[in-house]
């Protein structure tokens, strides 16, 4: 579990949805429709580039038949990225201008938490993604990344500190890890959070979109276009890299834009999503030491319409995605379901930017097999996504929606 947030608008005729003064009217899904359709996209494909494997994009359609309800429990929480929730099931969102909200479990009241470092929040710049310490109720600690302005440009910088008792300030911040080279950007910073079980924190960082730092995500000596492991205090979580030559923090390399970690909750596998450039956008399975393609390969051309490299999707020594989609979605924060409708139980959902919806994907045995659009008529960019410990699922968009779905 991990994130927040939902709309206020038709549901694909599925969902009847009416707002006055910002309140909705609930609704629900028809009842039993049929369980298996035709993928619902419809546009076509920016490649002719062909799947590794059936099943690797345009899995077959499904349809939720549970009755749910969506609400909007806030409309006033400025530029959202990230979303957790506190163990007394307050949340905590973090505002791409450099400070994070205390929002109440009902969404109505919020207040903010100052005195956070400066952030570059140009374009794709900000307060990013937030996470607890595993000993929160001991220790108070909060971990957040951001694009920190240093003397060059920026970069991709994890900090930490203690949330003060009156909880409207951080104290005793300190940068614990900062992914170089410097780089004079404005995009694709990655960015997200995750601990495992044992303590160890996941940090995805992006290759900063430019052609000249794109190679950087296929180089074991920096720290961009990766997934990292670390310690708490920002040190490496294993002894040497995962790969030969690798620097000791680097857990995988050749990421393009990783804005979606998880772990799955039965299997604990980690899963990613990572956008593509026109086409391409990316889900896997991430494994150490392993080779993830960008830019040696991809299912996605330049936003020119330029073949990008040698114009390929595969190739010996690098992993293939799961799954992905041409056109993009541009799939942000994601999380596993563990809440209270059953026929999505351990389902991933996948708030989606261009796609203005959030995604459900199916998995079975490590692939994709059934996947549905929601809220795709809502018009929203759906920044983030949290199955709650109260059984609900949540999301928050990027217009300052928060959104909750759940079982009617």
């Amino acid at each position: 579990m991990k994130k927040l947030a939902l709309l206020c608008l038709p549901f694909l005729g599925a969902l009847l949805l009416s707002c006055q003064n910002g309140t909705p009217t609930l609704g629900s899904n028809s009842s039993a429709p049929s369980l298996s359709e035709v993928n619902p996209e419809t546009s076509s494909p920016n490649t002719d580039l062909e799947p590794a494997f059936i099943g690797q994009t345009r899995i077959k359609g499904v349809k939720t038949t549970t009755p749910y309800t969506v609400e909007v429990l806030n409309t006033d929480l400025g530029s959202p990225w990230a979303v957790i929730q506190m163990s007394d099931s307050r949340f905590l969102i973090t505002d791409k201008e450099g400070w994070m909200y205390l929002v109440s479990q009902d969404g109505k009241t919020s207040h903010k938490i100052e005195g956070l470092p400066a952030v570059d929040s140009k374009a794709q710049g900000g307060l990013l993604d937030v996470a607890l310490d595993p000993n929160f109720a001991q220790n108070r600690l909060i971990y957040w990344s951001y694009s920190e302005p240093v003397n060059g440009g920026n970069h991709t910088s994890v900090a930490k500190g203690s949330l003060s008792p009156d909880e409207k300030s951080i104290e005793s911040i300190e940068v614990i890890f900062r992914a170089t080279p410097v780089y004079d950007g404005k995009l694709h910073y990655g960015s997200r959070l995750i601990f495992d079980k044992s303590g160890a924190l996941y940090v995805s960082t992006g290759e900063r979109s430019d052609r000249q730092t794109r190679p950087l995500a296929q180089d074991g000596s920096a720290y961009i276009g990766k997934i990292l492991k670390l310690t708490p205090q920002g040190d490496p979580a294993i002894a040497t890299g995962q790969g030969k030559g690798w620097k000791p923090e680097i857990y995988s390399i050749g990421h393009r834009n990783p804005q979606g970690l998880a772990f799955h909750p039965e299997t604990q596998d980690l899963w990613e999503t990572e956008f593509g450039p026109r086409g391409g956008d990316e889900l896997n399975r991430i494994e150490p030491g392993l080779n993830y393609g960008w830019p040696i390969i991809t299912y996605g051309r330049e936003y020119s319409g330029a073949v990008i490299g040698e114009g390929i999707a595969q190739k010996e020594g690098y992993s293939q995605p799961v799954y992905y989609w041409d056109p993009v979605v541009s799939p942000s924060g994601i999380d596993f379901y563990t809440g209270s409708i059953d026929e999505w139980k351990n389902n991933l959902f996948i708030g989606c930017l261009s796609g203005k919806k959030i995604i459900r994907l199916v998995l079975e045995n490590q692939k994709v097999v059934g996947e549905e659009w929601l809220l795709a008529d809502s018009g929203e960019r759906f920044r983030d996504v949290l199955s709650a410990q109260d059984g609900h699922l949540y999301a928050v968009t990027d217009s300052g929606k928060l959104y909750k779905i759940s079982k009617k």
